[in-house]
């Protein structure tokens, strides 16, 4: 029995080029990506909603990392897309690297967005805490402390439509798939995974984001082989909606690079 069908999810994809898988992170949906929009004039952009976010059903069981990594490979066999460049933020992310280090036959290159390959002991039993509160509140009391936590004070007071989105999207999550995904990343640890991974490695990271994330940042770069780091000033978590254009400029920059090394 397939834990994960690749067939609850819808396939979104968009431009012309090399493939671009893009990941989101938790609470939110595809949408997260659509910064990036330009990036369709050199790649085919790929994106889709992870277990019970936006289009696509809360699971009827519990999941782990390995079990999106897996559902990923299915899709992109499914969709007959034989290899692509893959990038990730935070769960995402996590999802990422378990792709790249399993699935070595279907990447091209990896990015690596905020991110970890572990959470500390504290952390995960901070995702324990969320879960048993979506669960019992919804997610509507999370919504304010995660939010502070991704963007900068500024950019919270000028309220932009990038804000507002992730917002919205957090309130809206179904509370179940929102613990689900918090119990998946709380039981994560993928840091055998690290030296396993061979593909070309983008690690770029806020550095206002939390040290935990800023280490891990760090970490990846020590333990993937040839992993670069770039840091997103006055990022937090999700720096990437606050610095769009630096963002795309490095992943553009980055992902061009095919046939000339890192």
């Amino acid at each position: 029995m397939i834990l994960l069908d690749p067939d609850d999810v819808v396939l979104h994809r968009t431009g012309s080029g090399p493939p671009l898988v893009l990941l989101h992170c938790l609470g939110v949906d595809h949408r997260v990506w659509n910064f990036a929009l330009e990036l369709a004039q050199d790649f085919t952009l790929i994106s889709y909603d992870l277990p019970g976010h936006g289009e696509t059903p809360v699971p009827k069981r519990a999941y782990r990392v390995e079990d999106l990594s897996l559902q990923l490979a299915r899709l992109l066999q499914r969709h007959g897309i034989d290899r692509a460049h893959v990038a990730g933020i935070s769960l995402g992310g996590l999802v990422a690297q378990h792709f790249a280090a399993h699935h070595r036959d279907l990447i091209d290159r990896l990015v690596l967005i905020d991110t970890t390959p572990r959470y500390s002991d504290e952390m995960r039993m901070m995702w324990d805490r969320r879960a048993a509160t979506a669960r019992k509140e919804g997610v509507g009391p999370l919504v304010e402390d995660v939010m502070h936590a991704w963007f900068t004070d500024a950019f919270l007071a000028a309220d932009p439509p990038a804000a507002r989105y992730a917002r919205a999207r957090l309130k809206s999550t179904p509370a179940d798939g929102y613990a689900l995904a918090c119990e998946a990343l709380a039981a994560a640890d993928l840091q055998a995974d690290a030296a396993r991974i061979r593909a070309p490695t983008l690690v770029v990271c806020g550095d206002g984001d939390t040290a935990s994330f800023r280490d891990s940042a760090r970490w990846f770069t020590a333990n993937i082989k040839g992993a670069r780091l770039e840091w997103l000033a006055n990022g937090r978590h999700v720096g990437m909606l606050e610095h769009p254009d630096r963002t795309v400029a490095l992943l553009r920059d980055f992902l061009r690079r095919v046939g000339r090394g890192q």
